[in-house]
């Protein structure tokens, strides 16, 4: 347990901090999701509208420092690349 006042508000901080940082890796995982159910399902123009969900999310949770930002490049890349496969 903590002995200091810091230290109390510093476990608290990083508890708000961890659930924050665990909706959005949610949020962007399930939007990837979504898309990858559409490339299976065949569905071209779905995924590529979700496509582009998924795309806002990683870069917004890119931004907030959830992620790294070369992560969600490559996040990025490889679902438009599977997108663009599945549109040919």
């Amino acid at each position: 347990m903590a002995n200091k006042k810091q230290s109390e508000k510093r476990i608290l901080q990083t508890e708000a901090r961890t659930e924050r940082n665990r909706y959005w890796r949610s949020t962007m995982r399930t939007a990837a999701k979504k898309v990858r159910a559409a490339i299976q399902g065949g569905d071209a123009t779905a995924a590529a509208e979700l496509l582009k969900v998924a795309v806002k999310t990683t870069g917004k949770v890119a931004s907030k420092g959830v992620i790294h930002k070369k992560q969600a490049q490559r996040r990025i890349s490889r679902l438009m690349k599977a997108v663009a496969a599945i549109a040919k």
